[in-house]
């Protein structure tokens, strides 16, 4: 037996309500086909009652023509046995444990002069690494360039610190955004939480809004939802002057922190907002355009599209996200997001029961960014639900299941 929290049962019951009413079905007609009552379809999608048996959940995902995974990526299905986690994942909390600040303020040497141009080399190396999910060598690079950023900063004048906490802040981005990817969300907070600090001390507004960005993606990783939309959406609206101005940084940022607003309401089955802030952001994009890389957000025309995918997924519109995904050309956008976009094509084929299609589009992100589709929970989750769907399984579905460590999709209770 296993059992959810509150805030996940909530969220489990409000999802059941969409798709129930996606397939036309009033709750007494959907008991029915349960063999339940009305009154316990009722509760469980007010999140009163539990489900608290996988076999339970199995039917419910049965009649609702969805897989498992689209109703509870946080249930406990898959046992896995690959062992320790994401490389670089421990070297990474390693960094951000350390008193780094405190060393720098108690051992500063006035007078010393940092070579601002090779920190600033290193960290577009260190998002770089990032975007390529080679979080192996990023992790080894943060380990030498947090701690000379943070002496570096505190060593010469007040008047002179101004770009080297710019430099601090954006390197903490880097930190938070591998993290996240690697589900790490407690850690990546953390240096969400530093990189705004420093943004502050650089008197750097649009920075600051970078940082709620990576925030809102820190909270959408946690499942978080409610806050990943307060953090994306009272910073863009914070940013609505300095964007309706003109200023094509602004604007960029308003329009990468629209789209987590867009996500946030998608996983909260906000379908009407979703589509809504989807169009705010795709008005924004034709203003910036494609070709800009504005605080390493990649926002412009190609990744509304991309975004356009994922919150059709989301909304459990596999059609929408796949005519969606037919007019986008991810090639010239980082690997970070191309494997995003993969994973969401194999999402939306996986609502189809197109297992070989998902299968492929699987495939093709693990030979973008291997290290984030192994370390992504919900790959491993979506590879457990191929595996049930198939009869049997292809030789190269259980190649990639046990690559993944996934090894058992429990059929019991």
């Amino acid at each position: 037996m296993w059992t959810l929290s509150t805030e996940y049962q909530k969220a489990l019951g409000r999802k059941i309500a969409f798709h129930r009413k996606r397939r036309g079905l009033s709750q007494k007609e959907f008991a029915g086909l349960l063999d339940r009552s009305e009154a316990w379809v009722s509760q469980v999608e007010r999140g009163v009652r539990r489900i608290d048996r996988m076999t339970v959940l199995e039917k419910v995902a049965e009649v609702l023509d969805v897989p498992v995974a689209e109703l509870a990526a946080e249930a406990p299905i898959v046992a896995s046995v690959a062992e320790g986690e994401p490389v670089g994942a421990s070297r990474l909390r390693l960094v951000l444990s350390a008193a780094h600040s405190l060393k720098a303020i108690l051992g500063r040497q006035e007078g010393a002069t940092p070579d601002v141009p090779v920190l600033r080399a290193e960290v577009d190396r260190a998002w770089s690494l990032t975007h390529q999910g080679n979080y192996a060598d990023l992790a080894e690079l943060l380990e030498g360039l947090v701690p000379r950023l943070e002496s570096a900063a505190r060593s010469v004048p007040e008047a002179d610190r101004v770009e080297l906490f710019r430099l601090l802040a954006v390197m903490y981005h880097t930190c938070s955004g591998a993290l996240a990817n690697m589900g790490e969300p407690e850690a990546a907070w953390i240096a969400v939480d530093r990189a705004v600090v420093a943004a502050e001390r650089a008197d750097d507004p649009l920075l600051m809004a970078a940082g709620e960005f990576r925030l809102a993606i820190v909270f959408l990783g946690a499942r978080h939802f409610e806050q990943a939309a307060q953090a994306s959406g009272s910073a863009a609206d914070a940013l609505r002057p300095l964007a309706e101005s003109g200023q094509a940084e602004a604007v960029a940022l308003r329009g990468a922190l629209t789209l987590q607003r867009a996500v946030a309401a998608a996983r909260l089955n906000q379908a009407d907002d979703a589509y809504g802030y989807l169009r705010d952001a795709r008005e924004m994009a034709n203003q910036v355009g494609d070709g800009r890389n504005d605080y390493n957000t990649e926002f412009g025309p190609t990744n509304v599209g991309l975004h356009e995918v994922a919150v059709a997924v989301d909304l459990g519109d596999a059609g929408v996200a796949l005519r969606a995904a037919l007019t986008i050309d991810p090639s010239r956008l980082s690997a970070e997001r191309q494997t995003r976009f993969q994973i969401d094509l194999a999402r939306a084929y996986a609502q189809r029961r197109q297992v070989a299609d998902s299968l492929s589009a699987l495939l093709t992100a693990r030979g973008l960014s291997p290290e984030m589709v192994r370390a992504l929970p919900m790959v491993k989750q979506l590879v457990a639900d191929l595996l049930t769907m198939s009869q049997p399984p292809s030789e190269e579905l259980r190649a990639l299941a046990a690559e993944l460590g996934v090894h058992e999709v429990r059929t019991g209770t």
